[in-house]
């Protein structure tokens, strides 16, 4: 599946179709007759949510994209197509879409009718404006049984912490999906010292602000070329709303009250629906967004995706108020669905999109303990029952964002307990570009002595980067690919690590660095 690089500046970049007259080949009539735009094709193209005969291929059209997308109030006729083939001769679905003001002139087109496990390239037209060309790939058929699948772990790119450097490298990676597992934007002030600033002069509260944000950094060229290569499966984490939010709870409840923070929340929502390509069964309503769901890729991949943020329990500041029983951070409905899911699943490797750390993380070394409350160490009382409950989960595997490191651990049903079992692995990816470019000695001091006393983790690195795990019927492969900086627009990638699970052995078999 992979492109030439060119192939793929040239998506991001839309040198060749974006603006251009060209007579293109769309099966459906002229478009309508409507006010003359500039290019509104500055956001790219992508694709996600990928089934076995279906994928949502997205647009938004915005030719003034920090100007609340620039658009007349109205709606507008946009034109698709789906292809077998780059060069569009082969064209196997069409047909009109369109681009509402109440959507943020978004368009949503879940394609139906496709082959299972094939790729296929999209594109859209509005007016005499091409869009850049998409690529994507449908989930193979469910009773199939694929030798192997590959795909890549990403999350938290704060816009202001540096350049796209790892989206520029994933896209020229060979890969079946994307998971996108969280902070896509962050709703932080402009810091004008930053590498590169958000625009605007506060944090965004209104629904204009959030698509301001979100449509800031589509426009990074990078990013734009991995949406355009790889169907993304998407689940927000806090930052896209506010920071450690916790279903109706703001981080600042005595800044934001009750009232300020649903009209946040909603607002919020609702841009980061417009942005993302969910289908419509995603669209919020009101302060709600049915986030959690599932894919299942052949008789090989089980991906349920978690929502850990709106029907979870505040969190606490003492260990033993994270202790007390009732505490949940997916809601009693969210983790039903899940376990039953997994404990019914066919495939041979289950592997949760997750936002937040499931592994015990103490932050202190020696007998004294400390813990960020945020993940699930803030919410033991559910982490015993969930882990134990993994027992009857073939090849259970977590992949999860938000730590801006890399954590490589194996799943125990009592952390506390020196001996207790290993149920399953946990890889917590690092980001790509939080944090900035990393200080790997200071991290080692701190965190080799901590690591000494927790042996369930089995390796820690706080570069930036990405995973990418394949698995195939005897064993899941992750690697850490790190870059060498996000400081400058250019940077090497290369493998750091590679761990290995085994088909039917619980936790992490091997570590190679």
């Amino acid at each position: 599946m992979s492109l030439p690089r060119r192939s793929f500046l040239s998506l991001a970049a839309g040198t060749a179709a974006v603006g251009s007259t060209l007579p293109i080949s769309f099966d459906s009539a002229a478009a309508a007759p409507s006010p003359r735009l500039d290019d509104p094709f500055t956001l790219g193209v992508a694709s996600g949510d990928p089934l076995p005969e279906a994928v949502v291929i997205w647009t938004r059209l915005a030719p003034k994209p920090l100007e609340g997308g620039g658009m007349p109030n109205r709606s507008y006729r946009v034109d698709w197509q789906v292809a077998a083939d780059e060069s569009f001769r082969r064209v196997v679905r069409s047909g009109v879409a369109s681009a509402d003001p109440d959507q943020g002139h978004s368009v949503h087109v879940d394609v139906r009718g496709l082959e299972p496990g094939h790729t296929y390239w999209f594109r859209f037209r509005q007016g005499d404006h091409l869009s850049p060309a998409g690529r994507t790939r449908t989930a193979p058929a469910a009773k199939s049984d694929p030798a192997k699948l590959r795909w890549a772990v990403t999350s938290c790119q704060n816009w202001e912490a540096g350049y796209y450097n790892a989206h520029r490298h994933l896209a020229a990676e060979d890969l079946d999906f994307v998971a996108f597992l969280g902070d896509y934007i962050y709703e932080g002030k402009p810091n004008p010292n930053a590498l590169r600033s958000h625009q605007g002069t506060d944090e965004p509260y209104s629904l204009t602000d959030y698509r301001n944000r979100h449509a800031q950094y589509r426009t990074d060229v990078d990013l734009q070329a991995a949406h355009a290569a790889h169907p993304f499966i998407c689940t927000p984490d806090d930052h896209e709303i506010d920071n450690n939010w916790a279903d109706d709870v703001p981080q600042d409840p005595d800044q934001q009250t009750p009232e300020a923070f649903r009209a946040r929340r909603i607002a919020a929502l609702q841009a980061y629906w417009e942005h993302m390509p969910f289908r419509r069964t995603s669209l919020p309503h009101g302060p709600d967004m049915q986030i959690y769901r599932a894919f299942r890729f052949g008789r090989l991949l089980d991906v349920p995706v978690l929502d850990t943020r709106q029907y979870r329990s505040d969190q606490v500041t003492t260990l033993a108020e994270a202790e007390a029983p009732g505490r949940t951070i997916t809601g009693e409905e969210q983790e039903k669905w899940l376990m039953d899911r997994l404990t019914s699943s066919p495939t041979r490797w289950n592997v949760l999109a997750n936002q937040v750390m499931w592994a015990q993380n103490d932050r202190t070394a020696g007998p004294e303990e400390s813990f960020d409350f945020d993940n699930l160490d803030g919410y033991r009382w559910q982490r015993r029952r969930l882990l134990n409950e993994f027992r009857q989960v073939r090849n259970p595997v977590i992949m999860t964002g938000d730590r801006h490191c890399t954590w490589a651990c194996d799943l125990k049903t009592d952390f506390d307990h020196e001996g207790s079992e290993v149920v399953g692995a946990e890889f917590t990816g690092t980001s790509i570009t939080s944090g900035g470019d990393a200080d790997p000695v200071a991290f080692h001091k701190t965190y080799d002595p901590i690591m000494a006393d927790s042996p369930h983790w089995r390796y820690i690195d706080n570069q930036r980067g990405y995973l990418i795990m394949e698995a195939d019927r005897k064993q899941l492969t992750t690697k850490l690919r790190l870059v060498d900086t996000v400081t400058k627009p250019e940077s090497q990638v290369r493998t750091a690590a590679t761990f290995v699970v085994l088909d039917g052995v619980p936790g992490i078999t091997d570590v190679s660095a």
